[in-house]
């Protein structure tokens, strides 16, 4: 992930530099007036802008697919909302406390990476990480991120991932298929995952052996293609995950 570490005060700035030296590559964005300290605070990796610091969110979401803001919740969000196109697009974005008390992913937690963005932070600055995300919150099944660390891939409609998210969040049945790929995808899932497979997923070998009518969201782990017969049973719930050749 390509980072941008922004702040704009002369504590920020100190913490900025902690926070890049655990995100390698990462670069710091702080204002010309705080030019110094932030050469100081990450040396070779500080860049230092004049004017306001809105006027680097462009760019900034263009240039980086993760921002890392030491700056208030409240402003972060009034700052990137004129930004934003969509959770496939937008970049991942995590506020610190100038305390480096808490990591909050603000945006694109799951397919943007910022959840992961905030859990590695956490450890790297003996923070919290603060995840409002249900399947995280409650230590679920997050469908759009299953298998991901293995290298898989998912074909699905946005409308079908929300169906199958809200699925597994609402303890609504949810069937699991897995005819390909490794098997030890829930321990290195979503960041790892300790508790057991929620109860309401469960979990088959064959397409056929599933009766599609009895769940309100199918998760299908599979090389072939979608059985014709399936096609309008499955139609709007269900994500079909593609392992790669080795996972």
């Amino acid at each position: 992930m390509k980072v941008a570490v922004v702040s704009i005060t002369r504590h920020g700035i100190a913490l900025a530099g902690r926070v890049v030296a655990a995100l390698p590559g990462a670069q710091l964005f702080a204002p010309d007036k705080f030019a110094r300290q932030a050469e100081a605070a990450a040396p070779g990796a500080a860049h230092c802008y004049a004017g306001k610091v809105g006027d680097q969110v462009p760019a900034l979401f263009a240039a980086f697919n993760g921002i890392v803001a030491i700056v208030s919740l409240g402003a972060v969000v009034r700052l990137i909302a004129p930004h934003l196109r969509g959770k496939e697009l937008d970049p991942a974005v995590v506020v610190v406390d100038e305390a480096g008390r808490f990591a909050i992913p603000v945006l694109s937690g799951h397919l943007g990476g910022a959840n992961a963005l905030a859990g590695h932070l956490a450890t790297a600055l003996g923070a919290t990480p603060v995840l409002t995300t249900a399947s995280d919150a409650r230590q679920t099944l997050a469908v759009d991120l299953l298998g991901r660390e293995l290298g898989w891939t998912f074909e699905a409609t946005h409308a079908e991932l929300v169906r199958a998210s809200a699925a597994v969040v609402n303890d609504e049945p949810v069937a699991l298929v897995q005819e390909a790929g490794s098997s030890d995808w829930w321990t290195q899932h979503a960041n790892g995952r300790s508790v057991p497979l929620p109860a309401n997923v469960h979990c088959f070998k064959r397409l056929e052996d599933v009766d599609p009518e009895r769940f309100a969201a199918v998760l299908w782990i599979s090389a072939r293609e979608l059985p014709a017969e399936y096609a309008s049973r499955l139609a709007g719930k269900r994500i079909i995950y593609r392992p790669g050749r080795s996972a």
